[in-house]
């Protein structure tokens, strides 16, 4: 039986490239993406909701399928504070996962972040723990949580930040084998990694640390 997938965070590096991969994957029959603004494309098999994210449960009736991709996520300067980068990296996510597993989606796929941990105390790499943990006790049929590094590659807006820290990351891995797990990543190669996972995964929860074996 083919498959429904649905996507958040489809405008993104990671989102734009998993959506445009499961496009053209015969597996999926239909995909359905929730966005705050339009990707402008068209595609039979595409189906595309323009929504607030802060009023989720008003498109709980759409949130169906058979598999959630959660792609979302923002930076601390592009939120604008601390307080607003939470509500897009774990208010909404979780919201989102949420109402999906209520509606028996069975399986999830998240991107979070290389150094996750709820107990960190940076705040950042704490948030990604929190999700993390969240989800976890949603009880998914399946769920996956990948924790890519740095990623690389071209995006709607500028991250200075992310485009330095790739550059000196990659240099450092190539004398300092103990930082290879942190070198950058690709938004296609995760993409691939998250279709992969979802396909092959056969425990209830799988962690996804060691990406680049597979997909470098």
């Amino acid at each position: 039986m083919k498959k429904t997938a649905i996507i958040i965070g489809a405008t993104g590096l990671v989102g734009s490239a998993l959506l445009e991969q499961i496009l053209s994957d015969v597996e999926f029959e239909k995909v359905k993406i929730f966005v705050r603004r339009t990707t402008k494309i068209n595609h039979d098999k595409l189906e595309e909701f323009i929504i607030d994210f802060d009023r989720i449960q008003a498109y709980k009736e759409d949130i169906t399928g058979d598999v959630l991709f959660s792609c979302l996520g923002t930076t601390l300067s592009q939120a604008g504070s601390k307080e607003k980068q939470y509500k897009v990296d774990v208010t909404y996510q979780y919201e989102f996962a949420e109402i999906a597993r209520e509606n028996e989606v069975a399986a999830y796929v998240l991107i979070s972040s290389a150094s996750a941990d709820i107990s960190s105390m940076f705040f950042y790499t704490k948030m990604k723990g929190e999700l993390e943990e969240k989800v976890k006790k949603l009880a998914f049929d399946k769920t996956i949580i990948i924790q890519p590094s740095v990623l690389a590659g071209d995006r709607n807006e500028n991250r200075t930040g992310e485009k330095i820290a790739e550059k000196v990351i990659d240099g450092l891995a190539t004398i300092l084998p103990f930082l290879k797990k942190y070198r950058s990543i690709s938004g296609e190669q995760v993409a691939r990694a998250m279709r992969y996972f979802y396909k092959n995964a056969e425990k209830e929860t799988v962690l996804v640390k060691k990406l680049d074996e597979l997909f470098l």
